[in-house]
Formats: C-alpha cells, sequence, structure tokens
C-alpha cells in the first residue's frame, strides 16, 4: 500500500505547538483545538506492528505474539504510541533503530500534523532487547540494601533507551509481596513499603535523567491476588491496601515519575483500569499526579471477558477513560476507532477525551517531539553505533549481582577450598538462562530458541567457578532438570558427591512465561517446595555425608530452611544476570565478601502462606492456639558476611516529640572481623498499643556501611513522624499519640537495641504525607 503524505500546510515554522519558545501549555492547547476526534483518540491509542515476513536473522516462530496491526490503518489519523519497537524480535539493534526511523516517518506522514508518536518498551532487567545487558532481577536489586547503586543502574539502562529512540520504560515494578507463591516476585523490590518505595525511586530517578519516563506497576493491590495466582482477585482491606500496596506509589508520586501503569487485578470487585476511585480520586485529586496512566496490556479487552464490567470494547473504552486512563496499551481496542464511537453515541465524553490528549500532549512536548528539529532517527542511528551492552554496563551489572547475594549461613563451607575434588552438582549450575529474569529478552522471547543464543556474553556458575578456581578437581553432575519429574540423573549427582571432599549444590528456577518457567508472569506455585525433583536432588545429596554448600538462585524464596542445618553452607541469589557467574563465583572463592540482605525471608514450611513479615502480633507463633509455627528460617533483613559487626548504641535525640515532629536516632556499628566489609544497619519501629492492630515491627530506615576491620562509624537516621502514619478506626491516615518502640541490628529478627520515644500532642491527621524518605548519615 502506498501512503499519501498530507498536506502539511499547518506545519508551517510560525505553527505555535512546533514553537519551543511558547509555554509549553500554549503549544498543547493550540494544537489540541485543531484535531478531530478521531485524531484525539489516535493520540491515546498505540500499535505493535511487526509485519515484516521473517528475514534470515529471525527465525520463524520466534515472534510470540503475533502481527498487532499494519500502520497504515492503525495510524491513518496518527498514533500515541509505538508498542516494543525492540522488545519483540531477535534483531541487531541498529536494525531495529532503522525500523523504528521508517515507522516514525509514516506515523508523520500520516498524521495532519505531523505528530510522531512515543515509543515504549520494557526494561525490568535492562532493556529487554536483543543483546541488551541483562541485569539482576528486581528482587535482587533491593538484597543490595544499596538504592545509590539502583539509581546507577536506572540511569543506565535509560541511557541505552534513548539512544535507540524509545522514550518511555515499562518499569519499575512497586507492587509489595504479599505472597511468594505469585509468580512475579522476581520482579518486585520485596516485601516492606518502605524498601520498595527507596528501590522504586532510585530507580525511576536514574531512568528518567536520561530523559526517558518511568512507567510504574502495577497499581494496585496486584501482588496480593488470592493463592498467588496471576490476575486472581484481591482479598483485601482498606488498611492494607493503604498502609502497604499504596505507599511505594505515592512516594514515587511525590518524586516525579511520569506514567502510571493500572493492575490487571481486582480489589473487592473493582477493576483498576476502570476505578475512577484509584485513578483519579487517589492518583490525582489526592496524590496530584500529573503524568498519564497507561494501560497494562490488553486490559480494556479484560473489562469485557475477564471482569465483565464492560458489554463490549466500545463500553470498555468509555469506562476505562471516564475513570482517568489516558494511552490504551499495546494496541487500540477499547481507544481508537471504539472510542469515538463511544464519543458519537453519547457513552463518553470529549471533554474526557481532551483531558487525557492534554497529557499526552504534554508530555511529547517535554520531549521534544513536537519540536521542529526533531529527528525521527534516534540518535545512536545517526552515530551509526548502538552498543546495548556496553562494558560499564556490564561492570554495574556485576556490581549488584555481586552486592545482592545473600550468604544465609555458614558453618565453615565457605569461602572455597582453592584444591581438592570439589562435586559441581544441580540444574542451575550449568545454564546461564537460569540466572536471567522473565523480562530478560532471552527468557521473555526466546524461551523456546536455545538455538538463537542470549545475545550476550553470559558464563554459567561452572564455567566462572573453573576459572576463579582452577586448582580444584571440579566434577558436573546436573543431577535433574530444573522443572520436569526426571529423577534419572540423581544417582550419578549421588556418586559425585558420595567421592568429592566438598559439594557446591546449585538449585533454583528457570524464568520464563505463562508456565513456560518455575518463576515470572503466570508461574505461579502451589507450594514452595523447589521446582520438579530438586528437593530429591537435595535430600540425596545431602545423605552422601559430604559437605555440602548450597546455593538457591530463584525468583521467589523457597521453603529450603529445612535443609539448612545439614549444610555446610547456604547462599541466596535471586537470578543475577549475565555477570551472576562471575560474581557468584568470586563470592564463594572469597575473592568478594557478601554484603547482601534478604528482601524477603526464607520461610521452613512449603506450605506457610501467605506470611510476610509485617504481621501483626496475632500472626506470630501462638503454640497454645495453633500446632502450626509460622516462624521463618531466615528473617527479613538477614545476611551474613565473611567478617563480623556488632550494632550497638542505639540513641535517640529527644524521649517526646509531637505527633508533627521530627527525631534523629543514631546507632553505631563496628566491624569486629579481620576482613572488610559492608554490613546494612537496620532500623525498626513498634506500635505497642494503637487504636487499630499493627505490626511486630517495621522497617523505619537503614543504611549500608563499609567498614575495615576494626572500624565503626556512627549511622543517624532523621525521622518525620509521618513515617508513623497509619489508617485509622476513622479510615483516615493518621500519627497517634503514644510510645513507640525502635529497635535496631541487623535484621529484622535481629535487634538487640532497643530505645522508646514518645509522640505527645493530639491525634494529627496525615493525609498527605510530605516526607517520604529518611536519609541516613554515617558520621
Amino acid at each position: 500500500m502506498t501512503t499519501t503524505t498530507p498536506d502539511h500546510a499547518d506545519l508551517a515554522p510560525a505553527a505555535p505547538w512546533n514553537d519551543p519558545s511558547r509555554p509549553p501549555e500554549e503549544r498543547v492547547e493550540t494544537l489540541l483545538a485543531r484535531l478531530t476526534l478521531e485524531e484525539k483518540a489516535a493520540q491515546l491509542s498505540s500499535a505493535w506492528e511487526d509485519v515484516e515476513p521473517a528475514g534470515p536473522e529471525v527465525a520463524p516462530g520466534t515472534n510470540l505474539f503475533g502481527r498487532v496491526g499494519d500502520l497504515d490503518t492503525t495510524a491513518r489519523h496518527g498514533l500515541g504510541q509505538l508498542t516494543r519497537p525492540y522488545g519483540t524480535l531477535p534483531r541487531p539493534a541498529l536494525d531495529h533503530a532503522r525500523r523504528l526511523a521508517a515507522r516514525q516517518r509514516r506515523i508523520i506522514a500520516q498524521s495532519r500534523f505531523g505528530i510522531p508518536a512515543m515509543a515504549h518498551d520494557e526494561c525490568l532487567t535492562g532493556f529487554t532487547a536483543y543483546g541488551a545487558t541483562i541485569y539482576p532481577t528486581s528482587l535482587a536489586m533491593a538484597a543490595t540494601f544499596d538504592p545509590a547503586l539502583i539509581r546507577r543502574v536506572g540511569a543506565a539502562i535509560g541511557t541505552d533507551m534513548a539512544a535507540a529512540g524509545v522514550h518511555q520504560g515499562l518499569a519499575p515494578v512497586v507492587d509489595v509481596i504479599r505472597d511468594y507463591r505469585w509468580g512475579r516476585c522476581e520482579e518486585t523490590y520485596g516485601e516492606d513499603p518502605y524498601l520498595v518505595g527507596e528501590m522504586g525511586e532510585a530507580y525511576v530517578l536514574g531512568m528518567q535523567s536520561a530523559g526517558v519516563y518511568a512507567t510504574l506497576k502495577h497499581f494496585a493491590g496486584y501482588s496480593a491476588s488470592m493463592g498467588g495466582r496471576n490476575h486472581a482477585p484481591v482479598g483485601m482491606g482498606r488498611r492494607e491496601l493503604h498502609d502497604v500496596i499504596l505507599p511505594p506509589f505515592e512516594r514515587l508520586v511525590a518524586a516525579g515519575v511520569r506514567s502510571i501503569m493500572n493492575s490487571y487485578a481486582e480489589i473487592d470487585g473493582e477493576a483498576p483500569a476502570a476505578s475512577r476511585r484509584l485513578l483519579t480520586e487517589v492518583l490525582r485529586e489526592q496524590w496530584g499526579f500529573e503524568g498519564t496512566v497507561v494501560s497494562d496490556y490488553w486490559s480494556l479487552p479484560f473489562l469485557v471477558n475477564a471482569h465483565r464490567v464492560a458489554a463490549d470494547l466500545t463500553d470498555a473504552g468509555a469506562l476505562a477513560l471516564k475513570a482517568g486512563m489516558d494511552v490504551e496499551l499495546p494496541d487500540q481496542r477499547g481507544f481508537g476507532p471504539a472510542l469515538v464511537e463511544a464519543v458519537e453515541r453519547g457513552d463518553a465524553d470529549e471533554a474526557d477525551v481532551d483531558r487525557a490528549v492534554r497529557r499526552v500532549l504534554r508530555q511529547k512536548v517535554a520531549l521534544g517531539l513536537l519540536d521542529p528539529d526533531w529527528n525521527p532517527e534516534p540518535p545512536a542511528l545517526r552515530a551509526g553505533e548502538l552498543d546495548l551492552d556496553k562494558p560499564e554496563n556490564r561492570r554495574l551489572a556485576h556490581a549488584v549481582a555481586r552486592s545482592s547475594a545473600v550468604l544465609l549461613s555458614n558453618d565453615g563451607g565457605l569461602p572455597l577450598p582453592a584444591t581438592g575434588r570439589i562435586a559441581l552438582i544441580g540444574p542451575c549450575a550449568d545454564d546461564v538462562r537460569t540466572m536471567f529474569g522473565c523480562y530478560s529478552f532471552p527468557n521473555h522471547v526466546l524461551s523456546d530458541r536455545d538455538d538463537l543464543g542470549n545475545g550476550v556474553d553470559a558464563v554459567s556458575l561452572r564455567s566462572a567457578l573453573s576459572t576463579e578456581l582452577p586448582g580444584a578437581d571440579w566434577v558436573f553432575a546436573q543431577g535433574c532438570p530444573v522443572r520436569e519429574a526426571d529423577g534419572s540423573g540423581i544417582p550419578a549427582a549421588v556418586e559425585a558427591g558420595r567421592t568429592a571432599d566438598l559439594v557446591v549444590l546449585v538449585v533454583g528456577d528457570k524464568a520464563g512465561m505463562f508456565g513456560i518457567g518455575t518463576s515470572g508472569e503466570g508461574c505461579d506455585v502451589e507450594d514452595l517446595r523447589l521446582p520438579g525433583v530438586q528437593e530429591e536432588l537435595v535430600e540425596a545429596v545431602l545423605a552422601t555425608g559430604t559437605p555440602v554448600v548450597l546455593v538457591v538462585s530463584s525468583g521467589r524464596p523457597y521453603a529450603v530452611g529445612r535443609f539448612v542445618p545439614d549444610t555446610a553452607a547456604a547462599v541466596q541469589v535471586f537470578l543475577p544476570g549475565e555477570e551472576g557467574g562471575r560474581a557468584v563465583a568470586e563470592l564463594l572463592s572469597g575473592r568478594a565478601n557478601f554484603s547482601g540482605k534478604l528482601p524477603v525471608q526464607i520461610p521452613n514450611s512449603p506450605a506457610g502462606q501467605p506470611y510476610t513479615y509485617l504481621h501483626p502480633p496475632l500472626g506470630d507463633r501462638q503454640s497454645w492456639l495453633s500446632n502450626l509455627d509460622p516462624t521463618p528460617a531466615f528473617p527479613f533483613g538477614h545476611g551474613l558476611s565473611y567478617t563480623t559487626f556488632s550494632v550497638d548504641g542505639l540513641v535517640v535525640d529527644r524521649e517526646q516529640v509531637p505527633t508533627d515532629g521530627r527525631f534523629t536516632v543514631s546507632v553505631r556499628v563496628t566491624n569486629t572481623g579481620d576482613r572488610p566489609g559492608a554490613e546494612t544497619v537496620q532500623l525498626y519501629y513498634t506500635d505497642p498499643v494503637a487504636q487499630v492492630t499493627r505490626p511486630v515491627r517495621a522497617l523505619l530506615a537503614y543504611a549500608k556501611v563499609e567498614l575495615e576491620p576494626g572500624a565503626e562509624t556512627t549511622v543517624h537516621f532523621e525521622v518525620h513522624t509521618d513515617r508513623l502514619a497509619f489508617i485509622g478506626l476513622s479510615g483516615r491516615r493518621i500519627v497517634e499519640p503514644g510510645e513507640i518502640l525502635l529497635h535496631a541490628g541487623s535484621s529484622s529478627a535481629d535487634t538487640p537495641n532497643t530505645v522508646s520515644v514518645e509522640l505527645v500532642g493530639e491525634q494529627r491527621d496525615a493525609s498527605v504525607i510530605r516526607h517520604h524518605a529518611v536519609p541516613a548519615e554515617p558520621k
């Protein structure tokens, strides 16, 4: 089909919407006034175009999503967004850049006012493009307890996306884990809303510093789905929603995030994609969000066939628009022509269309897409080079992988000896894809195409250990697959372990999508046993009597606590990315030191769900009421090192604080061991008596401190009482007078220091949280 370029008489240099010297609002309003209803609806729509047949560099069957539209049809009135121009097919990056430029030219040619589209792509563990750096998962990032490091990750990913011509990244996920059985645990920053907010803010500020808009996911409640099932209903009260789920979103709105994506779940029968309460009353009116709300993929059709709150796609588009949805992704089913129909038949108000278009055009103006010198060719294409896995990216991925590994226990098994016979056993020891998250390009797009490779240089733990410790006599046995119920290799693994001086046993996940993997979107589990027959492998190898170092590489915490007492050491890594093999090998050899802390608990019981450390007293062990013990094997915040630390000298600067006041907490940390290391000092609080039940303890602040042997420092935390607010009996968020206990230590269960502070004065309304972060200052 030949595309005819419209008459662009309106695009004379004097066109106000193309004049960067004019105020942005004037540019937006002038252009909006010229758009027809069809052109407005087009700005709220997207297209996922893969019309080219598979070429020699794209093997048939690699496009998992199918053909979703032709720009000659979907962009005949313009277009709001281009969906995943890099994240769909395994082509060289510059080839993608050329195709993106060509698509933008087609969109501009068909738009009466020459308006380009915003391009978006996934970026959860790095830019989801073939050949782009694969960073550790978000859960691993959280285990670093190092927001400065994660801000660098966000900036690096944003820099690559900007060079590629991508304007919006679909990350981070700031859902708070409520049930470890949920497949998407690996995509989150853990089970504590403060830690999730810290890490999410770091990622967002990093990405947006590079000129790429971040997108918060998933607003709201998705992670609390019943039974840990993807897309399941959420049974949640107002307090859990507002005290646990919403705080990270609220904090990042205050930090200036540019976009938010709805949740697929439903809360008390209300689908977030059609929830005016969430998308307008909370997000806009209470929090003051000024960016765009984009739909999670196919959320509008789901209003028809999953939630059954809309009769058809036209009805779905009208409902979502009225609720506060601005852009439909990944294509145009409820918006686009269906939205035009909804307005024409009176089911949707054109004023609501204008409201959403304003938000879209504001972002296009801010990104420079309407400037007269905007170039459809991405910067990297103009430069003739687009390296998405640069050495500095790899070094950063390595730093995160090394900083995120958690030493659970060590009874002399680590560091590994440099000599002797060592058996390396397990399905995750020699498969690099067991180190990648579900949104990495290999596991997301190429999960059924091992023959196409990974696009990046990644070495397995087996290869890395043989390089790290060349003097050891290594013997390898897989034992069993990750997922399949095939134990035929277990006898050979037992024999390898029986004849070795030491065993390194590597078990865990291979991430994927919708049941293809054992972790990831749609890869939910019934309980927390290791996948497949891996538990049989662990039991058989432990029974040999040979000392075992257990390494778990997984996207969720598995109930391995019951195995740990029989091991010489145990390590938890959360899918550590392309540099994971090298980083973990350095830690196991002792060349590097462990510093990661658990952003989740490690449970003892495979069926002990749902349960996180943020539980009220009634969730503690009550032996006189139940025979079940929910105590985890390893608590939130736990993590050992090759050195030792003491945390003491907890002091608060005042005994009484107004309910609208501040106080400063100081605590001393000392490296009491014989080698350098980093300790994360953690400050928790308890509200002993409140008008509603409160968590046994909750994280208030933390600081990661590096110390030489024998060195000490004092960390100061300045805390505003906003951090102690909760939803009271009235249903409003309050700060209540009364005693607050402060606990400091090395984990949520290791807090040898306790002091109290009394909040005095009147109960205070805290509907608007003004102070989200607690900066730590080591002295």
